[in-house]
């Protein structure tokens, strides 16, 4: 069979006439919605339409089925790497669900969230991903008494369904891990005090102190952004004492603030891993290839967003809000206190 000369020509009632099968079946065949069948009938179809230079015209389908099979995802900004990282995940999840991913950013100001939103959804998207929720935020409500498809990842309003990280769970073991190590001198630096990440890790942070009976004294408690300046920042203020004054350790809520804290401790002539301890959240691909290589606790992203491109698509599917474990990684800068 010699191939066609102009592709675009090539109609599925072509492949279908040229595969001996009816219209609805070299359809199917060539659904890429699916797991392909294969049987012999609809790989003989997909090797007819190969060879012709048959290209479905996937909007056309969609429109006709009333769907675009695109998503918008909503994201603070992508030059936060777990941001872009998270990103990746769910474009890499949603293709792999026949799906197209778009993204928007935010700068995690309400506003803008709102006019990102309303963008994607002139698009027409099948649904929106959402990693901005904020626990002051009335979007996610808003979608909700519209009736539009949504999931928020990482983070979560705990109404909207969602897929993230159990954060209660990794501030615990960023925490445990210190403790066994036996440092009871620590400090904790979170995010944003409007996000439920920063919430969760905190909680389970003091969680793991009263077990062990230690007191996280408020001036060792810190709320910043999740930016490698909120961290140097936080760093100063945590280090800038003499020695009775300064923790032995600190869990730094984002990889980003254990960055900046590892960049004060710098500026105060103290070893990381030695002179004070440090445990971040995510291990970014960063995180191991640092000059003291940072003990982290790894989030699950591509279960996140296998969770929640499956969360739109089958709404009933998987629990309303799911979290994912994650895991503690020792790495260098994590080490006993010195006497």
């Amino acid at each position: 069979m010699e191939p066609a000369g102009a592709a675009a020509n090539v109609t599925l009632k072509d492949v279908a006439a040229a595969s001996g099968v009816s219209i609805s079946t070299a359809s199917r065949a060539l659904d890429e919605r699916g797991t392909a069948s294969r049987s012999a009938a609809a790989a003989h179809v997909r090797k007819v339409a190969e060879e012709l230079g048959y290209r479905r015209n996937s909007f056309a389908s969609s429109l006709r089925r009333g769907e675009t099979r695109t998503l918008g995802v909503l994201v603070p900004r992508l030059s936060d790497t777990v941001m872009a990282l998270m990103f990746e995940e769910l474009e890499r999840a949603a293709a792999d669900r026949g799906y197209f991913a778009m993204v928007a950013t935010s700068g995690d100001e309400p506003d803008d969230e709102r006019r990102a939103a309303e963008t994607l959804l002139d698009r027409n998207v099948d649904g929106l991903i959402l990693a901005t929720a904020r626990l002051d935020d009335e979007l996610p409500r808003l979608l909700r008494q519209r009736r539009v498809a949504h999931v928020l990842v990482l983070r979560t309003d705990g109404v909207s369904p969602s897929a993230l990280g159990d954060d209660d769970t990794g501030g615990y073991l960023a925490v445990r891990h210190l403790i066994d190590l036996g440092h009871r001198d620590i400090a904790v630096v979170t995010g944003p005090s409007f996000t439920s990440t920063a919430n969760a890790r905190l909680a389970g942070a003091r969680r793991a102190m009263q077990e062990a009976g230690i007191e996280l004294p408020e001036k060792w408690s810190l709320a910043a952004g999740y930016g490698i300046e909120n961290g140097f920042s936080a760093g100063e203020s945590l280090l800038s004492g003499n020695a009775a004054e300064r923790p032995t350790a600190i869990f730094a809520a984002n990889d980003n603030i254990a960055m900046g804290i590892m960049a004060a401790a710098h500026r105060y002539r103290l070893s990381i891993g030695g002179d004070l301890s440090l445990v971040g959240y995510n291990d970014i691909p960063l995180a191991s290839r640092l000059p003291t290589p940072l003990t982290s606790v790894r989030v699950p992203l591509a279960q996140i967003a296998r969770t929640a491109i499956d969360l739109i698509i089958d709404p009933d599917k998987e629990p309303r809000v799911s979290r994912s474990m994650p895991t503690l990684i020792p790495r260098e800068s994590s080490g006993h206190p010195r006497a």
